[in-house]
């Protein structure tokens, strides 16, 4: 990369470090957080208390609001956005696009004498109406039919959106077509949870329990990179693909394991500092942060909350990372592999059940071996990861996340379920008739006699398990770093729906004959875990020996995007969505036909993004190299000298730039394929010709960055984008 824009790098951290101790961060947690939300304590402040109660039946147990009290509602809403300086309104949406979407109308209305007065009404809340036309709906919208309607979720609160000097109220909404058919992730996240909540309760009420609803809880951890705005402004690559399609391997990368956990640079914890200060602000409860393994990259992560909310709150966070760091001179980077050779980034999604009198359904308690309960519901979740691994593969595939799924950083295409020794003994008593297990945690005597005693969980953690239960929950870790944690949760919900109404079934038919419940389950259970067993794997993912062991076991091993999307579209996964009324067959069609679609648009921007940067960019460098090399041979020459070190210089690049030029034409050849009118024809095209056809061009393209003089290269290079804090 030329020295001037390094130059400009270096200058900019230098800058932000005189200026940065100029601003002085509030640390009241406590008063800052949720100071931008309409939230209950707004609500039950500002609403006549049977306008408050009928919004709590809303929220709490989906009771339908009237549309007088949503006037209510919305005339409160609108005066406290007003009070906080908002002009404008916006019905906050997350289409099939993977991002979000918004549409800001003012609450300026014309009074009859022509004033402008402030206005918003319950049917304004309730309901928008942006164009449908121009969003991804798989067939289900032709572009002449426009309209679509924005439905206002109370279950997850307004805030105010402070950017570029105004101030939004932000509704949060599901998005459907005119039809009614669900064009966004909300809606069947919302239809998922209400399916899994009815199963739950019936589990429950077999044992004794009063509870009325239960909910999906979450907390995805978010993985990313931070690098200079400066290097990122330089790579074409970062800007439009979101990862280097060129780069070589830097002779420092992560194998020194120095940067997990390490200290945090400065730059970097004022981007932090203010990041989590804006998302206190908006209700966001973020806990975490951290170094993760690779350079340059770190980890948020929330507390656990209700998954449609943790849901919204996710999307609010990867925008206030990428809209923060530019404040710092930085870019943030949400790609799974945006460095090739170095971590990748996930979102591991820590997932439970809880009911509406606050109990995780998943927590063991002090004595699993005893807790029945728990042992059903953990069963449940085994059984449903079994039988559903196709679905759970399909929920979490795209073009970014085939470079990250079984790399050495990330949990393998297979899908299992670590349980720990405890929980895999327990079961395994179960199974052979219920033995009692001996396994506990005790303490943990660290040796050194001013240190505690440290109580030990009674079985150790499994990065390598793309399904791991921690405790009181499980974490589905294959999920990508910057996708929408919707429809991993809607698969999970419905996989898990589907498991808990066959055991609801089973357990009443044998209660309803006469069983006992506890002689019921005892007769239910082994068979359970007889059945789905082969998914507990406790050992290494990474390893050749489990693939072939999962291949005895008759697991699915998906390694693409490509073989993982008909697993979405299969008889029996439709049949699910459409029997719990999560999704109907068009719509479930809809979502592959647009993830077909989306992998062939990402893997073409990729490859073009290759042949312009190659032609724009290195073949210039490597000509010019060629050339600097060919006149010094030329000089040695005409004084009467023998270069041989420099034919041999000159050779190489000669060869090494001819292939390049000769492999770029070959990508160039790859990406005019026309896919004949099927999109599965086309993506399997862009898998088989075009993806090897950028790897074998950016192998000859690193070649060449090794061999080209710094001062020439005319990308920021993985060295430096990596380690210049």
């Amino acid at each position: 990369m030329g020295s001037a824009v390094l130059g400009d790098a270096i200058s900019a951290i230098r800058d932000w470090s005189v200026t940065d101790g100029k601003e002085k961060r509030d640390a009241r947690v406590n008063a800052a957080f949720g100071s931008l939300v309409f939230n209950d304590e707004v609500q039950q402040a500002r609403l006549p208390k049977a306008v408050y109660h009928a919004l709590r039946r809303t929220m709490t147990h989906g009771e339908p609001l009237d549309l007088s009290a949503a006037d209510a509602v919305a005339k409160a809403m609108k005066e406290w956005a007003v009070e906080h300086g908002a002009t404008h309104y916006t019905h906050w949406f997350q289409p099939l696009t993977g991002i979000t979407a918004e549409k800001h109308d003012s609450f300026l209305q014309l009074s009859p004498d022509g004033k402008a007065v402030a206005e918003f009404s319950g049917k304004e809340l309730i309901k928008g109406e942006p164009d449908a036309s121009s969003f991804p709906s798989g067939g289900m919208r032709s572009t002449f039919e426009a309209r679509g309607y924005t439905a206002w979720d109370p279950t997850s609160p307004p805030w105010l959106l402070y950017s570029g000097g105004a101030v939004t109220l932000v509704i949060p909404t599901a998005f459907v077509s005119w039809t009614g058919e669900a064009l966004d992730k909300k809606t069947p996240l919302l239809r998922s949870m209400e399916a899994l909540s009815k199963q739950a309760v019936r589990v429950l009420k077999l044992f004794g329990s009063t509870a009325e609803r239960v909910i999906t809880t979450c907390g995805p951890e978010q993985e990313y990179f931070l690098i200079d705005r400066y290097f990122y402004l330089s790579r074409p690559d970062l800007i439009n693909a979101g990862r280097t399609l060129f780069g070589a391997r830097p002779p420092k990368g992560q194998e020194l394991e120095d940067q997990y956990f390490g200290a945090i640079a400065d730059r970097v914890m004022a981007f932090m500092s203010d990041v989590e200060t804006e998302l206190y602000k908006i209700g966001v409860p973020v806990k975490t942060r951290h170094n993760e393994v690779a350079p340059s990259q770190y980890e948020i992560a929330p507390i656990f909350e209700n998954a449609n909310v943790a849901t919204d709150h996710q999307m609010m966070t990867m925008e206030t990372m990428r809209r923060t760091a530019p404040k710092y001179g930085l870019a943030c980077l949400l790609h799974e592999k945006p460095f090739a050779g170095v971590n990748g980034s996930g979102k591991h999604l820590n997932w439970s059940m809880s009911d509406d009198e606050g109990h995780n359904l998943l927590s063991p308690g002090e004595n699993p071996h005893d807790n029945m309960q728990f042992l059903v519901f953990c069963a449940t979740v085994l059984r449903a990861v079994n039988k559903w691994q196709g679905l759970l593969r399909a929920s979490i595939a795209s073009a970014g996340n085939d470079h990250r799924l079984g790399a050495n950083e990330a949990p393998p295409a297979i899908i299992s379920v670590f349980l720990g020794d405890m929980l895999t003994d327990i079961f395994e008593q179960i199974e052979k008739g219920g033995a009692r297990s001996t396994k506990h945690g005790g303490e943990l005597d660290t040796g050194v006699l001013v240190l505690p005693k440290l109580p030990r969980d009674a079985g150790d953690r499994n990065r390598t398990s793309p399904f791991a239960f921690t405790g009181n929950k499980f974490e589905f870790r294959a999920v990508s770093s910057n996708q929408s944690i919707a429809m991993p949760n809607i698969a999970l919900n419905l996989a898990v729906t589907e498991s808990l109404d066959f055991v609801a079934t089973e357990l009443e038919k044998a209660t309803k004959g006469g069983k006992t419940l506890e002689k019921a389950v005892a007769d239910l259970l082994p068979k359970v875990i007889k059945e789905n067993k082969r998914i507990i794997f406790n050992g290494n993912n990474y390893s050749a020996e489990w693939e072939k062991e999962a291949g005895k076991r008759g697991l699915l091993n998906v390694k693409n995007t490509v073989d993982a999307l008909p697993l979405l579209v299969s008889k029996e996964v439709v049949g699910a969505f459409e029997k719990y009324k999560v999704l109907n067959a068009r719509e479930v069609h809809a979502r592959y036909d647009i993830m077909v679609e989306q992998y062939v648009k990402t893997v073409n921007v990729e490859g073009q993004l290759m042949v312009l940067m190659a032609n724009r960019y290195i073949l210039p460098a490597a000509f010019d190299y060629q050339k600097k090399v060919a006149e010094s041979v030329a000089a040695v020459k005409a004084a009467g000298g023998k270069s041989v070190e420099g034919k041999k210089a000159l050779d190489r690049v000669t060869k090494l730039t001819d292939e390049f030029r000769r492999r770029t034409d070959r990508l160039q050849h790859a990406l005019e394929h026309e896919g004949n009118g099927s999109a599965e024809k086309h993506a399997k095209h862009f898998r088989d010709g075009v993806i090897p056809a950028m790897t074998g061009l950016r192998e000859v393209g690193d070649d060449l960055e090794l061999l080209i003089p710094h001062e020439t290269w005319p990308l920021a290079t993985y060295r430096e984008m990596l380690f210049i804090k």
